[in-house]
């Protein structure tokens, strides 16, 4: 029976970003081989020329499929949350516990800005902040929240939790940086809050 070349598409795709995800994740983006990827894959490295045109564009392809999954975990943890600004902090700390988790800290925090440039650069950033300054002028119509310009608290909330996961992946000790980080991030935060929320 022959399948649809859209869906014989999609899983070449899925099984190339996988075996760099498993590789990337485990020895790290330097050490991963295309051809140990491609044969892991059961693939050609034509393939995955024409699909990421290099290593590199493999590595984006991984890192916006976690961003995906990554996002989706943060839009539970805030749903679960008994009021929107608890919803707000919480999902802030757990992006900054993210860098905790050894492929997230590996292939997030390491190797990608390494290779990619500035995290804060990356396409996905926009609609990050974007995100964010949805849920700050939800909290300052709700009067949770002082009134603040809610994209520039967006973009600084952004850098600030984007550093510190950072600063945590890159640390001699993940945990001990991990608390700090968000001991001081929840600080921030408390500072645009009105009391109400």
């Amino acid at each position: 029976m022959n399948r649809p070349r859209k869906e014989m598409i999609a899983e070449t795709r899925a099984k190339l970003i996988a075996a760099a995800r498993h590789s990337f994740g485990t020895i790290g983006y330097a050490d991963s081989s295309m051809d140990d990827f491609t044969a892991e894959a059961g693939l050609t490295r034509g393939a995955l020329y024409h699909h990421f045109g290099d290593k590199k564009g493999l590595l984006q392809a991984v890192i916006r499929e976690i961003d995906a999954e990554m996002t989706a975990r943060l839009n539970k943890v805030s749903s679960e949350a008994p009021t929107r600004w608890q919803g707000f902090v919480d999902e802030c700390v757990a992006y900054i516990r993210m860098a905790l988790e050894p492929e997230i800290q590996r292939i997030m925090f390491r190797d990608g800005p390494a290779v990619l440039g500035d995290i804060s650069q990356w396409p996905m950033n926009e609609g990050c902040i974007a995100a964010l300054a949805g849920s700050l002028s939800r909290l300052k119509a709700e009067g949770a929240i002082i009134d603040v310009d809610t994209e520039a608290a967006a973009r600084l909330i952004n850098g600030a939790s984007s550093h510190a996961a950072l600063w945590i992946a890159n640390s001699a000790d993940p945990q001990e940086t991990s608390k700090k980080a968000v001991e001081g991030f929840r600080a921030l935060l408390e500072g645009l809050r009105t009391g109400k929320g």
